[in-house]
């Protein structure tokens, strides 16, 4: 490379020593000299975020007074940088040797692209001869017609081996949190993570707004990070089943366009309670609550309506892209499809 724009790597930080450590030490600049880190406490207070800052040696630490999550994190990293990208980065994430340079190369192919994303492969699989995805993005992030995320190289029924079949950059709906590559100005003029989300589907409303105001996501599989998973939150853990289902709510009905939109949202609440009956099989204590955080879910977003209605109406004035256009390509329902190719679904 001939330029070196200036790159910061954004961590939020909640609890870990070692997690954040082994992620520090993949992220040593090596030949890429206009590379910082910004390490967020995210309300901890822990001595050794500071400590392993001094030890990285181009790391800074941002100190906030209480957990404001993924996306209220990234955003205190966000608004207190000046570098001309940025990298939204997991803690329980590790960088590949070289995976820096691909996505600065790529970024400069068009002014336009304004998210990349890495291939993302699970760390549980860094040993096997075909190593597996990762499920937060895998090779890429997916939206179905319905609303609901998936992933090149990840569906609802489980996990691809990487075997080389998503070695293209393409264009993708959303770049996973677990390290996404960012215009810093280009996400600050979009308002940067909505802190409502705390945690979980924040990426994909901050790529869904980025792309209705003709800007582009794509993938750069040349590029890889290595994602132990589930260190924040269990799959199975109530909480991100609420923070799931709600999330996930408050995106459509503020991103999705009015007519599509009266479609879409019936079905999803029916959709919805489905899902809460279907977390109840087999039964437990640990399903009925993971069966009540959908309904949690359900509540909380009817009762945050009027501020979700703000929002949207923020978001369809930055409209320069149909639903159409957007969702060109995409299944209706990556659920029906899935069933469909095991032969389980109705035709």
């Amino acid at each position: 490379m001939t330029a070196y724009p200036s790159v910061e790597i954004i961590i939020p930080h909640v609890r870990g020593r070692e997690r954040l450590e082994r992620c520090l030490a993949s992220l040593s600049p090596g030949s890429y000299p206009s590379l910082g880190v910004c390490l967020v406490d995210n309300g901890t207070g822990a001595g050794y975020i500071d400590e392993l800052a001094a030890q990285h040696g181009r790391a800074r630490v941002v100190r906030l007074p209480d957990n404001r999550g993924y996306a209220g994190g990234c955003n205190a990293g966000l608004e207190s940088s000046d570098a001309e990208f940025v990298v939204f980065f997991n803690d329980d994430a590790v960088a590949a040797p070289g995976w820096l340079e691909p996505l600065v190369r790529h970024a400069g192919q068009d002014e336009r692209i304004v998210a990349l994303q890495p291939k993302i492969l699970s760390l549980q699989s860094r040993d096997r001869r075909y190593p597996l995805f990762d499920y937060a993005g895998a090779a890429g992030g997916m939206l179905d017609g319905l609303g609901y995320p998936w992933c090149q190289g990840r569906t609802f029924r489980g996990v691809e081996e990487d075997r080389g079949q998503y070695d293209g950059p393409a264009r993708i709906f959303w770049a996973s949190g677990v390290a996404m590559f960012a215009r810093r100005q280009a996400v600050l003029d979009a308002g940067g993570f909505d802190a409502a989300y705390f945690m979980h589907m924040e990426e994909i409303d901050l790529c869904w707004r980025l792309q209705l105001a003709g800007l582009l996501v794509e993938s750069e599989p040349a590029s890889a990070v290595w994602h132990e998973g589930g260190a924040s939150l269990s799959a199975g853990d109530p909480l991100k089943v609420e923070l799931n289902h709600r999330n996930n709510l408050r995106m459509i009905i503020e991103n999705m366009d009015t007519g599509r939109l009266l479609g879409v949202v019936p079905l999803r609440v029916v959709l919805e309670l489905v899902a809460a009956v279907s977390y109840l099989v087999p039964f437990s204590r640990s399903s009925l609550l993971r069966s009540a955080g959908v309904l949690k879910a359900l509540f909380s977003t009817a009762a945050a309506l009027p501020s979700i209605m703000r929002k949207r109406r923020r978001v369809q004035r930055t409209r320069r892209v149909s639903d159409r256009e957007l969702f060109s390509g995409s299944p209706l329902s990556v659920i029906i499809d899935s069933f469909r190719e095991r032969g389980d679904a109705p035709t």
